[in-house]
C-alpha cells in the first residue's frame, strides 16, 4: 500500500461534489477535468471492524487475512460502483484511470482495484 496524502473535504471540493447519481442515490463527481494518472485523494476515515456501508477494505492480493478496513468521513465514500470505473485505488489513495470530463460521475470496480 502507498504513503497516503491526506487530503480534507475543503481541500477535495476543489477536485469532486457530491450529487444525485444515475447510478445510485448519491455520487461522487469530477468539479474539473482530472487527468489519467492524477492523484485525487485519499478514502479517509476511522478503521472499520466490520463490513458496512461507506467501507472500503485494502489487502495485498495474497494476504486477505490481514485486510484493513476504513470507514468512509470524506466524500469519497460516495463513490459508486462501474465496470470499468474510471478511477482505481492504490492502498487508500484515488487516482483517476483515464481522462475524467467535468461534471462526469467517478466510479471504482468494488470488485478490483488496484492502480498501476
Amino acid at each position: 500500500m502507498s504513503d497516503s496524502k491526506r487530503i480534507h473535504n475543503r481541500d477535495l471540493k476543489a477536485w469532486v461534489y457530491a450529487a444525485e447519481s444515475s447510478i445510485h442515490g448519491t455520487g461522487l463527481f469530477a468539479a474539473r477535468a482530472i487527468a489519467e494518472g492524477e492523484y485525487i485523494g485519499t478514502y479517509w476515515g476511522p478503521q472499520a471492524k466490520r463490513n458496512g456501508t461507506y467501507v472500503l477494505w485494502v489487502y495485498d492480493e495474497d494476504d486477505e487475512e490481514n485486510a484493513v478496513g476504513r470507514s468512509g468521513r470524506n466524500l469519497l465514500r460516495y463513490l459508486n460502483h462501474s465496470r470499468p470505473g474510471n478511477t482505481a485505488f492504490d492502498g487508500f489513495d484515488l487516482y483517476a484511470a483515464r481522462d475524467i470530463a467535468p461534471h462526469e460521475e467517478l466510479t471504482f470496480d468494488y470488485l478490483e482495484s488496484d492502480f498501476d
